[in-house]
């Protein structure tokens, strides 16, 4: 008999959705933020801290797909006076930014936003939770955060919030990300990879 082997990966996601989520405003505007701004306010002495979103996708089947960077799009209000309760010595910590929800609410995001528009409750598999993330550091002025969730009913998943507790519903809001929509069936599992990159004044 024949013997033939095939190197299984991720097949990137369709580009019409690449090029659609590309076009989108906030997402023009953080990666101008990140690839641009963010060097020049460094060279001026200006500390910088930006989130960036990727997402793979693994089908029921066992297909990857991956979206790549989605977002950079954007650390709320309430994530930085949070922050700043945590250098005050208060109840808040920081480190409890671990929690990956994902959403359904296209509302562009806002520096004012507390939590996800359309939050996913019962499509996911627990209901109600949150994935927590497993945390790394890849280099040395980044943190990195990867939750996996799995869905047991279809959703049109558009936002991303990292959260401060594993309960859907509740928990201070760090970082909201929308991106053009993407089909969750039942057996699917959504991959969020959140990298914040914090750049020191030079």
């Amino acid at each position: 008999g024949t013997l033939t082997a095939k190197k299984l990966g991720a097949r990137k996601a369709p580009w019409l959705w690449r090029l659609s989520n590309a076009m989108k405003f906030n997402y023009l505007r953080g990666w101008l933020a990140f690839h641009l701004v963010r060097p020049i306010a460094s060279a001026f002495g200006l500390m910088t801290a930006i989130g960036a979103l990727s997402i793979r996708v693994k089908r029921a089947n066992g297909e990857w797909i991956d979206y790549g960077v989605v977002s950079y799009r954007v650390i709320t209000n309430a994530g930085v006076t949070f922050l700043r309760d945590d250098f005050n010595n208060g109840a808040a910590k920081i480190s409890n930014m671990n929690y990956h929800g994902l959403g359904t609410g296209n509302t562009a995001e806002a520096a004012g936003d507390t939590a996800l528009v359309t939050e996913s409750t019962t499509a996911l598999n627990p209901d109600s939770t949150r994935a927590t993330g497993t945390r790394s550091t890849p280099a040395s002025n980044q943190f990195q955060s990867v939750g996996t969730l799995t869905f047991d009913a279809g959703a049109s998943i558009v936002e991303h919030g990292l959260f401060s507790q594993a309960a859907t519903g509740g928990g201070t809001l760090w970082d909201r990300s929308i991106f053009s929509v993407i089909t969750m069936g039942s057996g699917d599992s959504l991959q969020s990879t959140y990298v914040l990159t914090l750049t020191a004044g030079g």
